[in-house]
């Protein structure tokens, strides 16, 4: 089964559509499916429901969805630093799910591994907990979340095989392996593809039994959010 793809328009064909939920895997701007988002954008599918830790910023990653008004939805942990998504929120015209981050990152692992719901005590007494499930575990009061099971993820690592194994770079792993595996279908855009084999077992991250498509994108952007550099000593 060949897993490649020409284009990022190409690896999303007959896959997406109105209305889907979705899983966008990265951190802030790192480790995010930057052509994969812009083929989203430029299939004109409306209505997405997208599960991301960041909704992006104005103009880039999940920002562009925001501008076209594809997404209407979020499911996020944080949402800061991007003013389009403000203005659609306080205006009434963006639903947003508030979750906390370690909790989104199990809800997306519970989906992978097919546990539909699990406890956790993070969010008790808090808004996160209304309308859930409380029960008391050894005299600890715990809060029932929901795992995800998205219809669709899109991913991004650094290496592929052509079977679909994966290598992610550094920190640029971050939520990528969890909304992979969520999935019912996983897309993947990556720097560089090698022949099956090529990569040790043991470096492995992803195995390609989750990753349905694959797409390379040799040179994207990688747009850093903020540069905190201190000034050079003379």
């Amino acid at each position: 089964m060949n897993k490649i793809f020409p284009s990022a328009a190409a690896a999303l064909e007959g896959v997406v559509r109105d209305g889907q939920l979705l899983a966008v895997g990265g951190f802030g701007l790192c480790g995010i499916p930057e052509a994969l988002i812009d083929a989203l954008r430029d299939s004109g599918v409306q209505n997405l429901t997208a599960i991301s830790n960041n909704a992006g910023v104005d103009g880039f990653g999940l920002g562009k969805l925001l501008e076209t008004r594809q997404i209407k939805k979020m499911i996020s942990s944080y949402v800061g630093e991007n003013k389009e998504f403000e203005r659609q929120y306080l205006a009434g015209e963006l639903e947003l799910e508030f979750t906390p981050q370690g909790t989104l990152a199990e809800k997306l692992r519970a989906g992978g591994a097919g546990i539909p719901a699990f406890f956790t005590k993070t969010g008790v007494g808090t808004l996160v907990a209304e309308g859930k499930e409380l029960r008391e575990f050894n005299g600890e009061t715990y809060v029932m979340e929901r795992a995800l099971f998205p219809d669709v993820s899109l991913i991004k690592a650094d290496i592929a095989d052509r079977s679909g194994n994966l290598r992610f770079n550094l920190t640029a792993r971050n939520f990528n392996p969890a909304a992979a595996t969520a999935g019912k279908i996983c897309i993947v855009e990556v720097e560089r593809i090698v022949a099956t084999g090529e990569l040790a077992p043991d470096d492995i991250h992803l195995p390609g039994i989750y990753v349905h498509r694959i797409v390379l994108n040799a040179t994207p952007e990688k747009r850093i959010e903020k540069i905190t550099t201190r000034p050079r000593k003379v």
